[in-house]
């Protein structure tokens, strides 16, 4: 059975990731979400959170305390309640599993009742500034090493928020090497393809969990409004962009992702019927299609299911003239594509590049590039 499918770009990595401080506050408040146990990530991003950027004071109990960058002085009880452990041993021995990995250093003041911790690097991933004044806690962001993300989340299984914080993290906008990024912020963990779809297979290995337990969770962040979750027939796998995304990183309007519109950017391998089968299910075409002598080797009902899948998504994006029974199309090869090239082109596999005009009455009011590249299934 015939399909179509493009090539993959390779991606840069990116060192850090901007975090804000109001979204982990929100995750700390969110009890629907289970944070017990897992690889740690979530305890040393809320210790990040805290930590300050510049010299200041904090008075407990009476007592002054000098906090200096990436540093935090807090309560045994605050922190407890910050990691949302039953008892405060717990929370101590989190730090001590934090300390033991060399990721901060801790120690216990006022007879145990007072935490001060330090961020080791701290200065190398955010900026220190020269001079004291009181710090907000509840706002701005830090930068958080993706190195140390991967590191933890390799390092035991995950637990629910360890994995809001690990999509957050690898969430990617408006990157032209990755794919679908334009569309929206999605999660992307840095293979080296640039193409975002992932398998809960994959996501099991990397999570530490089982693939049933993989998908429950994203189930349940979707239904939280945390991702939108967009799974594809076949071996393709699943897509998942983040919601309020851009409204809490860039102070924008978040945008509404539409799936076929992913389905085309991704290069989702369109399967066509076999030549003299008919697709009952496929509404015919509505709109004369003129379809240039030279495009022989790609037969019209072909064609056609492509136009009708492009006219979905064209339409969703505004275009009404692919809603207009008055309109029809031509579509012809681009240079490069003649016709005593394109039957040997399609038979080696190689990228076909096709113009698309739309036109109504004589007038043309839109022109399209498709690229298609032929793939022969192996039986």
């Amino acid at each position: 059975m015939p399909a179509y499918q493009l090539q993959i770009k390779q991606v840069v990595d990116y060192p850090r990731c901007r975090i804000y401080r109001q979204f982990i506050h929100r995750l700390i408040d969110d009890r629907s979400i289970r944070a017990s146990g897992g690889s740690g990530l979530f305890y040393y991003t809320v210790l990040c959170s805290f930590a300050n950027f510049r010299t200041s004071y904090r008075r407990i109990d009476g007592i002054s305390y000098t906090v200096y960058p990436g540093e935090w002085v807090c309560t045994l009880k605050e922190l407890s309640q910050w990691f949302r452990t039953r008892f405060q041993c717990q929370a101590l021995s989190i730090l001590g599993e934090l300390q033991q990995r060399h990721l901060i250093d801790f120690s216990s003041l006022g007879r145990g009742n007072v935490i001060r911790y330090k961020i080791r690097n701290w200065a190398r991933h955010n900026t220190v500034l020269e001079y004291n004044a009181p710090c907000q806690k509840d706002t701005g962001f830090f930068f958080l090493p993706v190195s140390i993300v991967t590191d933890l989340i390799s390092s035991d299984r995950c637990s629910e928020m360890d994995i809001v914080l690990d999509l957050w993290v690898s969430a990617i906008y408006n990157d032209s090497q990755v794919q679908g990024s334009a569309l929206g912020p999605v999660a992307y963990f840095r293979n080296g393809t640039g193409n975002p779809l992932v398998t809960y297979t994959e996501l099991a290995a990397r999570w530490g969990l089982s693939r049933a337990t993989v998908g429950r969770i994203l189930k349940k962040l979707s239904a939280l409004d945390y991702i939108s979750l967009m799974s594809f027939p076949g071996r393709h796998g699943s897509v998942i962009y983040l919601k309020n995304y851009l409204s809490t990183m860039f102070e924008i309007s978040d945008v509404m992702v539409d799936k076929e519109e992913v389905a085309m950017t991704l290069n989702i391998r369109l399967e066509l019927p076999a030549e003299g089968c008919v697709d009952q299910e496929e509404p015919p075409m509505e709109h004369e299609v003129i379809v240039s002598d030279e495009l022989s080797s790609v037969s019209k009902s072909h064609i056609e299911i492509i136009l009708q899948k492009m006219a979905q998504i064209l339409m969703a994006q505004g275009f009404s003239c692919f809603g207009c029974s008055l309109s029809h199309y031509k579509l012809y090869p681009l240079s490069g594509d003649c016709r005593e090239e394109l039957l040997p082109r399609a038979r080696e596999q190689t990228v076909l590049r096709l113009g698309l005009a739309v036109l109504c009455g004589n007038k043309q009011v839109a022109s399209f590039e498709l690229t298609l590249n032929p793939i022969v299934e192996n039986e």
